[in-house]
């Protein structure tokens, strides 16, 4: 008799291992993820988020730690802050840079900050002095680079307090200085400025799925974010004002204009920053438009 040949297994479907940011940029990542298409639901009881996605893998970690698991390879993808890279010294491939909210929110700055009251006033006068911050390796290569010698000790938070009693100057992170004006520190020097980027595990950005995966994460995230500063306008003018409008309409590319059943009128349709929409549109009326539709985008894919 002969034997029937176990059924061969079929091969798991691939999937990319991506990793978000826990913590403060939480929302703001998950938010922008939603906008590009991905939609993740984060329950406490599970540490693998849901997304409605089944070639994806999320993964919540600290944004500290994203970009060491990326270089070892636990993790194919990941978001996470510049700083946060260069503080760890991880060799990855950086696939891009995402500022979260081009309208809103500024880039971190990683600053020297001491009392106002104090004697440094430039990187040079930290010789022999003590420095506490989060960022120990950014803020020792930072002194190399200057020829400055001075002790840097990591602080568990709070680094603000420390600089009037414990030591003499902090590297703290900051976007408008508001809290370190309250707790009477002046800003000396910026040692960074950091904003997210996306970047991806060497070996897992030669394999041609992962990759391609991660390139049209990257073409949505970006489209999704450029949308957020931009408006549709939609509206109906006489053929015969046409030219006049055109010469000032401030569109992404050219408007487009189409007939309408009306014999001499059209249809114009283009994209504008939200910012000046608000004094757009009176001039769009006064200079003969009618039918002005102002409408939200999800996306915006150069």
């Amino acid at each position: 008799m002969s034997k029937k040949s176990a059924p061969v297994a079929a091969a798991p479907a691939p999937k990319l291992k991506l990793g978000l940011p826990k913590g403060s940029l939480q929302d703001a990542t998950l938010e922008k993820m939603a906008k590009a298409g991905w939609n993740i639901t984060v329950s406490s009881r599970s540490y693998e988020p849901y997304v409605d996605d089944s070639e994806l893998q999320i993964r919540l970690i600290r944004a500290q730690e994203i970009s060491r698991y990326v270089e070892l390879g636990y993790l194919d993808a990941g978001i996470t802050g510049l700083d946060w890279i260069q503080e760890n010294h991880s060799k990855v491939h950086e696939v891009g840079e995402f500022l979260f909210s081009k309208s809103t929110r500024q880039p971190t700055r990683w600053v020297l900050a001491v009392p106002e009251e104090s004697s440094i006033q430039s990187v040079k006068d930290l010789e022999g002095k003590r420095v506490a911050t989060e960022v120990v390796g950014l803020t020792k290569r930072w002194l190399k680079k200057n020829g400055v010698k001075a002790e840097v000790e990591f602080s568990w938070g709070a680094t603000e307090v420390k600089a009037r009693e414990l030591v003499d100057a902090i590297v703290e992170v900051t976007e408008t200085g508001s809290s370190l004006r309250a707790n009477k520190l002046r800003i000396v020097e910026t040692l960074l400025v950091s904003t997210p980027r996306l970047i991806a595990n060497h070996t897992a950005w030669t394999d041609a799925w992962k990759r391609q995966k991660i390139e049209t994460l990257a073409l949505l995230l970006r489209g999704a974010i450029e949308a957020e500063a931009k408006v549709g306008l939609k509206m109906n003018i006489r053929e015969s004002d046409l030219p006049k409008l055109l010469q000032s309409l401030p569109a992404l590319r050219n408007p487009t204009v189409s007939s309408l059943s009306l014999a001499g009128w059209v249809a114009v349709e283009t994209i504008i920053d939200e910012s000046v929409v608000r004094e757009f549109i009176p001039q769009l009326k006064a200079a003969g438009a009618e039918g002005i539709i102002e409408y939200p985008l999800n996306k915006v894919v150069y």
